[in-house]
């Protein structure tokens, strides 16, 4: 068994495992999912590392050097249809593995509190992520797929079960348009198969294959906005505020942190796949997500409750990361696909220190809030680490992200192409906006409800993961290098496609 399958089986063993427990069990229940993420995590750790070290005698610059995938596991599956078991990774699958097993670690531990159906809600809780790092390892498309739906299908029933407020219409308004999502996604799946003609579902087969660009003319956006839907793309990103809102803490870590990931990193694989369509429509996008960014960031400072101030800001955050990709430039993709990792570690952070808040003050409404700092210095330093990165400070992952997206968006030799960068780099006044209101309205000044002064600082078991996501935000920051070389070769690929495609639409 190799270590891809690995990774995805530990998790799914650790269901089963918890399923047997009794329901009265619920520190065994709580141990069993921490042993398992943490496995998971020291896996992802060996990954990160081992394909740093193969990466690191490779000469010149990613975006003219391919590397191929790496841990391949391929095994026939239903031969006749041309399905396999097919995984393997590039440098920005096993970023996004890494991420996963960060938050999911971070969430059990943010959960260790959790008392209400504790086997079920972690059972689902370790199936959601089983799906996800699925999703990050195959490379087979209906393998791919298949993982995705095990991803987004326990987000139903976590937030229906388990959530607050109005859990219900929030889970169903979450599914069905995440449903309506993967329609578009399959159809888009089934039509790249019969038009490759190669008789199998291996993305990079699809790919060399060449799909006729009247065909990706039309096949394009209909996969984009179906990835697009799950990254929070502006208009179909209404389930995202109230999901996040309704969700319980290690829900909403996961959900912001990794699961709106998938939908980018799908938009990725969708250029990957059809370069030529994104040529096409690219540019389209962009105003689009433009639209997102400054979307977001508006409603967010109009937003007291904080889970919707998070939320309304992973919109805007993800719009960039679609702006970065919409370029079609290796510079501003590098970009995005950081800023899907500092984003991922942000919102985690984010989502945990509002579960832990909300747990001594009883409300996430900053109007309720003043001077917290005095009595939880621990969680208002965290909660500024956090706000500090989405607004951009140089020294944390959001910075160096920003910058790529910047600069590549800029390079674009277009008036109206950088007119857009010139105004998505603005927005980041409106990003510091609501980050420096709610961080100011919270900690600072006298103490707004005098029942707070007998609150508490976060516990050994609460720092832990804060601490994690905190250092990973500042290393990332301030040593951005190795995340760069992960994706300049994964990047490889995209770009020669892309470049084949320029040279076979020019007249």
């Amino acid at each position: 068994m190799g270590l891809l399958t690995t990774i995805i089986l530990i998790p799914l063993l650790a269901v089963f495992v918890i399923v047997l427990l009794p329901d009265r069990q619920k520190q065994a229940i709580k141990w069993v999912a921490l042993a398992a993420t943490g496995i998971d995590l020291g896996l992802s750790i060996y990954l990160l590392v081992d394909y740093l070290h193969l990466i690191s005698g490779l000469p010149g610059s990613g975006t003219s050097t391919a590397l191929s995938l790496q841990y391949v596991e391929r095994h026939v599956w239903l031969g006749r249809l041309g399905i396999e078991y097919f995984l393997g990774v590039d440098g920005i699958s096993v970023l996004m593995i890494f991420l996963t097993a960060v938050v999911i670690f971070c969430g059990v531990c943010a959960s260790w509190k959790h008392e209400y159906r504790t086997k079920e809600f972690f059972a689902f809780l370790l199936l959601l992520v089983t799906g996800v790092f699925g999703v990050f390892a195959a490379h087979d498309l209906f393998l791919f797929f298949l993982f995705y739906e095990v991803a987004v299908l326990p987000m139903y029933v976590l937030i229906g079960l388990w959530g607050t407020g109005p859990k219900e219409y929030s889970a169903m308004k979450l599914t069905l348009m995440l449903m309506g999502g993967s329609a578009l996604i399959v159809v888009g799946i089934l039509v790249l198969y019969f038009q490759a003609g190669v008789g199998s579902f291996s993305m990079s087969a699809i790919a060399q294959a060449k799909i006729p660009a009247s065909t990706q003319a039309w096949l394009f956006p209909i996969m984009f906005f179906g990835f697009g839907t799950l990254g929070g793309l502006w208009p179909f990103h209404t389930w995202s505020p109230d999901g996040h809102a309704s969700a319980p803490t290690a829900v909403s870590m996961l959900h912001a942190g990794v699961l709106m990931k998938l939908g980018g990193y799908g938009c990725l694989k969708t250029i990957y796949l059809m370069p030529e369509g994104a040529l096409m429509w690219g540019t389209f996008f962009m105003v689009l997500t433009t639209v997102n960014i400054f979307y977001g960031a508006l409603v967010a400072i109009q937003k007291t409750d904080l889970k919707y101030i998070t939320a309304y800001s992973s919109v805007s955050h993800c719009g960039l990361v679609l702006f970065g990709l919409g370029t079609l430039n290796a510079t501003a993709m590098q970009g995005a696909v950081v800023q899907m990792f500092a984003h991922g570690l942000m919102t985690a952070l984010f989502f945990a220190l509002i579960g832990m808040i909300y747990g001594r003050t009883h409300t996430r409404y900053i109007t309720e809030m003043g001077g917290l700092f005095k009595v939880m210095p621990f969680l208002g330093v965290a909660y500024m680490v956090g706000g500090f990165a989405g607004l951009g400070l140089p020294g944390l992952a959001g910075f160096i992200a920003e910058v790529q997206v910047f600069i590549g968006a800029f390079a674009l030799n277009s008036i109206g192409h950088r007119l857009l960068t010139i105004l998505v780099a603005a927005s980041v006044v409106t990003t510091a906006v609501y980050i420096l209101r709610f961080l100011t309205r919270m900690f600072y000044g006298p103490l707004q409800n005098p029942e707070h002064a007998k609150l508490t600082d976060a516990t050994f078991v609460e720092r832990v993961p804060l601490t994690i996501l905190v250092f990973l935000l500042a290393f990332a920051g301030m040593f951005p290098g190795w995340m760069i070389r992960l994706i300049e070769y994964s990047l490889a690929p995209v770009m020669a496609n892309l470049e084949q495609a320029r040279r076979a639409m020019l007249p």
